[in-house]
């Protein structure tokens, strides 16, 4: 059994960033889980964030342990819910959950759809310049949810695995979009995936169209190129 820690953030003003609702705190007890995601929480930039695709992010809590490991002298830094999820768990990783999984939690049911892309507000909100491409490139970027059966939940309330409806776990949805060179035979094939967001479905269909990957420079430091 798995059972989820709870997070739920409002949206500040950051000097160095626009407005987020990356810093979150726990919730104890009782919450309701609509199609937009946990009430009480808020999304800023609704193009990247939340929406019916990704209205739950999870991280594993496991990854905080390494990054400790990788930044020795900001170690006070790296516990849940450092990264703005929303859902932290230990013995769910990107290995062993699937693009389309449907678990059970309390009253709802939740829909895996896509990893997390690492952006660089990470990089501000933790003072840490190149913590989103090493999330990226370790695959550590835990995923989200849609909502598909909304109700009361908690956090002693476990997340039970209901039906896995795809082959792709987590860690090769992270591997096909941001570790290979162009291959159209895997992107067509993570586009097959159930349950897959319609953004990331997007993503693939005009890599399909361009001939080309697109740049993470914007999404990874703010800035085009790099």
């Amino acid at each position: 059994m798995h059972y989820p820690d709870v997070y739920i953030g409002a949206i500040e003003q950051y000097p160095d960033f626009s407005p987020s609702a990356i810093a979150k705190r726990q919730v104890d007890g009782g919450v309701l889980l609509t199609p937009s995601g946990l009430e009480g929480d808020q999304q800023a930039e609704k193009s990247y964030h939340g929406g019916a695709d990704r209205a739950l992010c999870h991280f594993p809590r496991e990854h905080y342990a390494w990054l400790r490991q990788q930044f020795p002298e900001e170690e006070e830094r790296f516990h849940p819910p450092a990264f703005g999820e929303n859902l932290s768990t230990l013995g769910m990783t990107e290995d062993n959950v699937f693009i389309g999984d449907i678990f059970r939690w309390g009253e709802t049911l939740i829909q895996v759809t896509q990893p997390r892309a690492p952006c660089y507000k990470l990089n501000h909100f933790l003072d840490c310049q190149n913590l989103s491409p090493l999330l990226q490139q370790s695959g550590r970027c835990g995923w989200l949810y849609r909502v598909v059966g909304t109700g009361k939940t908690s956090g002693d309330r476990p997340l039970e695995l209901l039906t896995r409806n795809s082959d792709v776990s987590v860690a090769e949805a992270i591997s096909i979009a941001f570790h290979m060179p162009f291959d159209e035979e895997q992107y067509r094939r993570l586009m097959s995936a159930a349950g897959i967001s319609a953004s990331w479905s997007k993503t693939m269909q005009m890599r399909l169209v361009n001939r080309k990957i697109e740049d993470f420079g914007r999404r990874l430091f703010g800035t085009e190129g790099k």
